[in-house]
């Protein structure tokens, strides 16, 4: 057989790599309909078969290095849930006297959902495994895009299960780390809050309340330097 030739069976490989333009648009249609979410239902549960698919699917997200620096902690016990809720409490308070002026504004969203989701994970990046491929120059910055890269791979398939989820960055990292017992090295990055809602919302909850305006992407693109207005 020629060197290149295509057999029957490399045929049918690619014809199950491609992807239908009705699948292309259900894709990009779950990534508009991707929403940071705040308000989830009460007393409401996500079934394990459908817990265990999006994890798969954080699980299948790429990694500099294949170093997977992602750890999922699943908090199920409801006074670690509490203490939880409490400094992300702490720090909301921090915040808004950090805000000055947009204070109140601030106390007036409704800016996580911990204690109401179905499910609360929290997402750590791993101490450093000493991967060099591909991250020498920038070796945290890489393991946190990577473990960011997974998280958004969950955003996007609890969205396609039509579960809400929301990413919480509200706390001390080294508190939660210390609730948490987690390693030398390891830092708490994420606090998602995931389960079902009665509703999503139809634009980004900070663009509805007025808190900011997205920028359109044609501000955010440019050719071969820097150009950008800041």
């Amino acid at each position: 057989m020629p060197r290149h030739s295509i057999s029957s069976a490399d045929e049918q490989k690619t014809e199950q790599s491609l992807f239908s333009e009705t699948e292309c648009n259900a894709l990009y249609r779950i990534i508009q309909a991707r929403r940071d979410m705040r308000h989830f239902t009460p007393d409401a549960k996500v079934e394990p078969t459908v817990l265990q698919r999006i994890l798969e699917a954080a699980h299948a997200a790429p990694s500099v290095g294949l170093m997977q620096p992602w750890r999922f902690i699943r908090i199920q016990k409801k006074e670690l849930r509490q203490k939880i809720s409490l400094l992300v409490d702490t720090e909301i308070e921090q915040t808004a006297e950090a805000l000055d002026k947009r204070k109140q504004e601030f106390l007036a969203l409704k800016v996580e959902g911990i204690r109401e989701c179905a499910e609360l994970f929290v997402v750590v990046k791993a101490p450093d495994d000493g991967t060099v491929f591909g991250r020498r120059t920038m070796p945290d910055e890489m393991a946190l895009c990577s473990t960011a890269c997974a998280i958004q791979n969950l955003w996007l398939a609890a969205r396609a299960e039509n579960l809400g989820m929301g990413w919480v960055s509200l706390f001390n990292p080294d508190e939660l780390a210390s609730l948490l017992h987690c390693p030398n090295g390891a830092k708490p990055i994420a606090l998602l809050c995931i389960g079902p809602v009665d509703s999503f919302y139809s634009k980004p909850m900070l663009e509805t309340t007025g808190w900011r305006d997205p920028r359109p992407l044609q501000q955010l693109i440019a050719e071969d330097r820097y150009t950008f207005i800041e």
